[in-house]
């Protein structure tokens, strides 16, 4: 069996498609038996916000340990942090004790960042074993939605910030991608390494939920007795596409926000603003703050149509989860959600940006229930593909077949 050192950004309590990913591979890495190491920010400066985070540190799954490390606060969330730069040293020296046969990062270019150095490839030459990386987060996409410098001046910055992003993945032995769509920007911004595959997956027992509760919402004491149940995941942040958001919600008409209820699962700094502006609308806003990923299944179950508008995800996880679920999802046609979504088959995907392309198809589910099951049964027999029983197995093949590699050439 392969020791794998599992290099990453962030992870739980923290929660997103990042954090879920590691967690639920080494999840099924430990069943195999695997042994594994996780080094990755510490979470104690944010007890008030993740009271739990030591519940995510030390051995999370027999064979499996989470070394954290020091960290600061990160850049443009109050929610994340960011290992120090002198934090790498405590890498090399429990990657000396360990003796990884493989290591695997995942968001190179942020950690490079943080630790002005290629994570995990020296060493990984030094002892001649496979260093692969792991593309999760369009950075660059992102950058506009954080800092509001000039136009001309942001242009420029992410053009530098491009150059160095290739630079980093294509010093690893290959950068993996969850979407064909991913791979054509990597490729775009001239990363040569890219391997797309199935690497991403679902917990699908989570999902065996035959059909809606009856009391899920009374027990929780939220009226929606019919109502469409709308529900978004995810952080509040500018770069998920709440502008968009909440100016095409404004215009739906007065008969049809009556028979919806907006339920919204996550938190950021556009809470309030979100909370608001949706308030002025209809009374049935509902939001959930941050939610367990143990209750995101029957979230998604007891809802019936999810959205996102964010134009900027790698592969979409949420959306994932929502076919899952048996629920069809809409979302625009840019990004990793178009190798997701079926376009009319499994929900819909609409014009970036075009509001009324927008609404005219969240007013199509909503007013048709026949339509939201059928897509919902269709989206649900897909995902039966998506578990990470298989996901891992595809990620533990490119593991073998790298240190295949470094065999033959050593």
């Amino acid at each position: 069996m392969m020791k794998i050192a599992i290099i990453c950004s962030s992870f739980l309590p923290v929660i997103d498609g990042v954090t879920l990913a590691v967690y639920y591979r080494v999840q099924q890495l430990s069943r195999l038996g695997y042994e594994v190491k996780i080094f990755c920010p510490d979470y104690d400066a944010l007890s008030q916000i993740y009271p739990n985070w030591q519940q995510y540190t030390g051995e999370i799954f027999p064979g499996v340990e989470v070394i954290s490390l020091p960290s600061t606060k990160s850049l443009a969330l109050e929610f994340e942090r960011d290992v120090t730069i002198k934090s790498y040293q405590l890498v090399i020296e429990q990657l000396n004790k360990f003796q990884p046969d493989v290591i695997h990062v995942d968001e190179a270019e942020r950690l490079g960042c943080c630790w002005l150095k290629l994570p995990g490839v020296k060493y990984a030459r030094k002892h001649q074993i496979p260093c692969i990386s792991w593309f999760h987060t369009n950075y660059l996409d992102y950058f506009d939605d954080y800092f509001n410098l000039p136009w001309g001046l942001n242009q420029i910055i992410k053009k530098i910030l491009g150059w160095i992003f290739a630079k980093i993945y294509n010093s690893y032995d290959r950068t993996l991608v969850a979407s064909s769509f991913t791979q054509s920007k990597l490729i775009a911004m001239g990363i040569k390494n890219t391997t797309y595959g199935e690497f991403l997956g679902l917990d699908l027992e989570q999902f065996q939920i035959p059909t809606q509760q009856a009391n899920f919402w009374s027990d929780r004491n939220f009226d929606l007795a019919n109502k469409v149940k709308l529900v978004f995941l995810g952080r509040l942040t500018p770069d998920k596409g709440w502008n968009f958001t909440l100016d095409s919600m404004a215009q739906l008409p007065p008969e049809v926000l009556a028979k919806i209820a907006i339920i919204i699962a996550g938190d950021g700094d556009l809470k309030l603003k979100i909370e608001h502006r949706l308030l002025e609308l209809t009374p049935d806003v509902y939001l959930l703050g941050r939610i367990s990923p143990e209750f995101v299944p029957e979230l998604l179950i007891n809802s019936d149509i999810f959205i996102t508008n964010s134009e900027k995800e790698t592969r979409g996880l949420t959306v994932m989860e929502a076919a899952a679920a048996g629920i069809p999802a809409i979302a625009p046609r840019i990004g990793g959600v178009v190798d997701t979504i079926q376009d009319g088959v499994t929900g819909y995907l609409y014009e970036p940006q075009n509001i009324n392309d927008f609404l005219l198809k969240l007013e199509q589910l909503i007013s048709d229930r026949p339509l939201r099951i059928s897509m919902g049964q269709q989206a649900r027999a897909i995902a039966t593909q998506w578990s990470w029983q298989q996901a891992t197995q595809n990620l533990i093949k490119v593991w073998i077949e790298g240190r295949r590699q470094e065999a033959r050439i050593t």
